[in-house]
């Protein structure tokens, strides 16, 4: 459920960090990645996963933990996995080219909140290449105080060490940390922080009117 903030009342101190995900937050990704798993696997191993179990099981870890589950589902042989994370890596690229566009409420929001002095970046489980491609086709990447992959921790999500780092770089308690997650393995790790957590269902939600209207 969407939450409205208050940004001017959260801090009598701080204004907060706003720490956004990027599949299904800023970029409806989410099909993107399953539709690239699937044509990969089809051709590696003559396997798709269905909609419904990827949504389930699979929506929001990375693409290895992703072969590794199907490998202990007894889905798919291990020997499989560097072949289908590079074609499936590839077709990522491929379909973000075809289907990214710039999404000017995202542009607005992120320019009102960094006016008004919050800090503002970014937390994706995706690699750093389709995650700066996918910012980059939005139209935000250079909006972001920083851009934290699955590939800059040792844990990706559902651990919250992602977050944790930001609130240490930053320099950032919890209580004025927001996070904005729809996953449920995203939502565990911002829970999992202690920051406040924004839930939303899909990036239509992701606009200005998740804020308060006097930073507009």
């Amino acid at each position: 459920m969407k939450e409205i903030i208050n940004l001017i009342e959260v801090s009598s101190e701080n204004l907060p960090t706003i720490y956004c995900d990027l599949d299904g937050v800023l970029v409806d990704a989410c099909d993107w990645h399953r539709i690239a798993l699937n044509r990969a696997l089809k051709q590696a191993c003559d396997y798709e996963i269905s909609p419904e179990d990827h949504y389930s099981t699979f929506n929001g870890i990375p693409t290895r933990v992703k072969l590794q589950k199907l490998t202990e589902m007894g889905k798919i042989d291990e020997f499989s996995h560097e072949l289908v994370y590079k074609m499936k890596q590839s077709m990522t690229v491929e379909i973000i080219e075809e289907n990214a566009v710039v999404r000017p409420e995202k542009q607005e929001m992120i320019k009102a909140l960094k006016e008004s002095g919050a800090v503002v970046a970014c937390y994706t489980n995706s690699i750093r290449k389709t995650a700066k491609l996918m910012l980059e086709k939005t139209g935000v990447l250079d909006m972001f105080e920083y851009v934290l992959t699955n590939q800059d921790v040792s844990k990706s999500k559902p651990d919250p060490e992602g977050y944790l780092f930001l609130m240490e770089h930053f320099g950032f308690k919890p209580e004025d940390t927001y996070i904005i997650e729809d996953s449920p393995k995203g939502l565990a790790a911002a829970h999992a922080s202690g920051a406040n957590v924004i839930q939303v269902k899909n990036p239509d939600e992701v606009d200005i009117n998740l804020f308060k209207e006097e930073l507009l």
